[in-house]
C-alpha cells in the first residue's frame, strides 16, 4: 500500500517537474519586445484607456441629463 502512494507521489512530482520544464521552453521562444517598444504600446492603452473613459462619461451625463428632463416633464 505504502509502495503505491509512494509511486503515486512520485509520479506527481514528474508531472509538476515536466510541466515546469516545459513552461521554461516556451519562455524561451516568446518574443519579448524592447524597451522602447513596450514604452510605445504602454502609451497606447493608457491613452485608449483615458478616451474610453471620458466617452463613458459624457454618454452617462448626457442619459443622467435626458433622463432628468423626462421626470421633470412627467412629475
Amino acid at each position: 500500500m505504502k509502495r503505491a502512494e509512494g509511486s503515486k507521489a512520485a509520479d506527481l512530482w514528474t508531472r509538476v517537474r515536466d510541466y515546469v520544464i516545459g513552461v521554461y521552453n516556451e519562455l524561451k521562444k516568446v518574443y519579448w519586445p524592447d524597451r522602447r517598444t513596450l514604452v510605445a504600446y504602454t502609451a497606447v492603452v493608457l491613452v485608449t484607456v483615458a478616451v474610453v473613459c471620458v466617452l463613458l462619461w459624457l454618454f452617462d451625463n448626457a442619459i443622467s441629463f435626458l433622463l432628468e428632463l423626462l421626470f421633470k416633464a412627467v412629475g
